[in-house]
């Protein structure tokens, strides 16, 4: 053999020699998108056990950004609904706070108001529909061997117009009732839950509060939570009678109360029901500045607003602690998808000497990324719907799935997998195919 041929025999053997023989042979061949995915999912599922971890950290902050703003949404619906279900067309004038050592007692401890204030205002104030005065007390409510802690309110014959609840079992008290200081008691579902078997109808039992006896005549509607506040964790006896028995103390003035629900016309004009107000108050109590007011008065649709922006301020806060996870998933695509170029790099050294452009490599590697993305991002919108669900339902707030949540969630799955890709997959298709197919 000559020497030339000898040189041939060698060169035809090498690994450049066989690059330059197919390509000789072959031209770039064209590869359809739906081929480039077919591989990419065949890559991942032959290694199912590296690729669901991969696909973990997207999981995780898909499915924490959609259960919280879903959540979130619910909790603030379920909010709304219940202060507009007790009147956001309303105020509430409270007594002033009392100091002890130099500590407030909080709003409500001065006797700073009465029954004939509520009185004053309903005759004086034209632009109040319903005017309502109350007492409030936590104390222990017993029937028979059974005894609940709850709040007892002290009221009118106005409360129901006033904080919209009504009896839906019995009736509430009458007038002669209110003036003879009647010892009977309506009570909400929480306290006749507390109380009574599920079997036993309340009406005309007799329960105890503070030791003093009482006929119920009345079950009220159920108007669920107002934030921590249970609405139907209470009773309601007379105002006369909650004042004599169990809060003992009368202002010179006549029946202190703690506070007074004001209801206007519409929710437009309770800012002129707010001036009557404090123009009644401060004549009758002779203030004369707003400063030394002994009273204040709070706006019903004030706190929904408040409430509002508190929960979607805190729900925005949550959601971009959570987007961290969608970082870290896209830090663990991206090793992932470098330690794969590695790993195949006999493999793209082969494709390349059958004709594999660098373009083909690259979408190829780049398809991969954006799919273990893809795939984590709807597993985590199953998982956070599914975690809404299950949170509204144990907690009995509305079912709310936030649909602008799904959206950027999947685009932003969709985001990491693609930029997470770029750079493991350009390193694929730059590598050498001469190189590749020496790799071990």
């Amino acid at each position: 053999m000559s020497p030339l041929n000898a040189n041939s025999s060698l060169n035809a053997n090498s690994p450049r020699a066989a690059v330059s023989g197919l390509s000789n042979k072959k031209q770039a061949y064209r590869v359809s998108q739906l081929e480039i995915v077919e591989m990419a999912w065949e890559a991942l599922w032959s290694n199912k056990l590296r690729s669901g971890l991969t696909m973990l950290g997207v999981i995780i902050g898909i499915g924490s950004v959609i259960s919280i703003t879903s959540i979130g949404q619910g909790i603030q619906k379920s909010t709304e609904e219940s202060i507009r279900g007790l009147g956001t067309d309303i105020l509430q004038v409270i007594a002033g706070s009392a100091e002890s050592g130099g500590i407030s007692q909080g709003q409500g401890s001065l006797t700073t108001l009465t029954w004939e204030d509520a009185q004053a205002i309903e005759q004086q104030a034209p632009s109040a529909t319903v005017v309502s005065a109350y007492l409030q007390r936590n104390v222990q409510v017993v029937y028979g061997e059974n005894n609940t802690s709850t709040t007892v309110y002290g009221t009118d014959l106005a409360h129901p117009d006033a904080r919209n609840t009504y009896p839906a079992q019995g009736r509430f008290f009458t007038e002669e009732e209110l003036e003879n200081s009647a010892s009977v008691a309506v009570i909400a579902p929480t306290v006749q839950s507390d109380l009574f078997a599920t079997n036993v109808n309340p009406i005309g039992e007799k329960i105890r509060i503070q030791g003093e006896v009482y006929d119920v005549i009345g079950v009220m509607e159920t108007k669920g939570s107002q934030g921590p506040l249970d609405r139907d964790d209470a009773a309601y006896i007379p105002l006369t009678t909650m004042s004599a028995r169990i809060i003992g103390n009368n202002s010179l003035m006549g029946v202190s109360v703690n506070g007074i629900y004001v209801k206007g016309r519409t929710e437009s004009e309770l800012e002129t029901v707010k001036f009557q107000l404090e123009n009644i108050l401060r004549l009758r109590h002779d203030i004369a500045t707003p400063e030394d007011d002994d009273f204040s008065i709070i706006n019903q649709a004030d706190i929904l607003e408040t409430l509002t922006t508190v929960l979607g301020l805190l729900t925005t806060l949550i959601v971009a602690i959570a987007g961290i996870s969608l970082v870290v998933g896209g830090i663990g695509i991206a090793n992932i998808m470098l330690v794969s170029v590695v790993e195949r790099t006999r493999e793209i050294g082969i494709r390349k000497a059958l004709g594999a452009t660098e373009r083909t490599i690259l979408s190829q590697f780049l398809t991969e990324s954006i799919v273990i993305s893809i795939s984590g991002g709807v597993v985590g919108i199953v998982l956070g719907t599914a975690v809404t669900f299950v949170s509204a339902t144990a907690f009995q707030f509305p079912f709310v799935i936030s649909s602008g949540a799904v959206l950027v969630g999947f685009g932003l799955s969709t985001a990491v997998g693609l930029i997470a890709g770029v750079v493991p997959a350009r390193n694929a298709s730059k590598l050498d195919p001469i190189v590749a197919l020496r790799s071990e």
